[in-house]
């Protein structure tokens, strides 16, 4: 990834296949955890529900599988991030150690989401994010490579196609995907403008 601008262009890392349709906002980091002042801490507890049920039958969530421990991408099914619009969701994954993700599709909201954290998430089809998380569960050593701009994305020597709505890509490439960090970069031109206008000003 580059950091000037924070243009964001490249990944490059390990993954961590969750699989599964539908996996909603509750699933991946419950209500109970809402509470928080900040999103310090979330990390530890993503998936957390989903962790410790698969602990009570005797298996292992991926993401407590020290193999898939470091890994920077995730890799998931249909219709990731459904339910609640808790930008807490995204906020848990990032502060686990992922910083891209590529799955089937989106819930409108959490990719929205994952937008303002500068968390790209790609789309490939059924088919292929099913191979990529069997390679990566074969493998967990695997470099994954992801290209924003061409979509590619190259999983030790094979290759898959995948795809970011034009807007997303356009302001992970040019460096815009901070709506919140521009406001506050341009506060002094925020505060130029609202001097004008009337009603922020008494209708003066």
């Amino acid at each position: 990834m580059s950091t000037a601008s924070s243009i964001i262009d490249q990944f490059s890392g390990r993954a961590i296949p969750v699989r599964g349709n539908d996996i909603d906002t509750d699933r991946i980091i419950p209500a109970r955890f809402l509470r928080c002042v900040t999103f310090e801490g979330l990390g530890e507890h993503a998936f957390a529900d989903d962790r410790a049920d698969e602990k009570r039958q005797g298996r292992i969530h991926p993401f407590d599988e020290p193999r898939y421990a470091g890994a920077e991408i995730l890799v998931v099914n249909a219709n990731f991030g459904c339910g609640s619009s808790r930008e807490h969701a995204p906020q848990s994954i990032q502060r686990w150690g992922i910083n891209a993700i590529i799955g089937v599709s989106f819930a409108e909201i959490f990719f929205g989401n994952c937008v303002a954290l500068g968390l790209p998430c790609l789309s490939v089809s059924s088919a292929d994010a099913e191979a990529i998380q069997s390679l990566i569960e074969g493998d967990p050593s695997l470099q994954l490579r992801i290209d924003i701009a061409s979509g590619s994305i190259t999983v030790g020597e094979r290759s898959f196609q995948g795809s970011l709505p034009a807007g997303a890509k356009s302001m992970f490439l040019s460096g815009h995907w901070d709506a919140t960090g521009q406001l506050i970069d341009g506060k002094e031109d925020v505060a130029t403008v609202a001097a004008g206008i009337p009603y922020m000003n008494g209708f003066q």
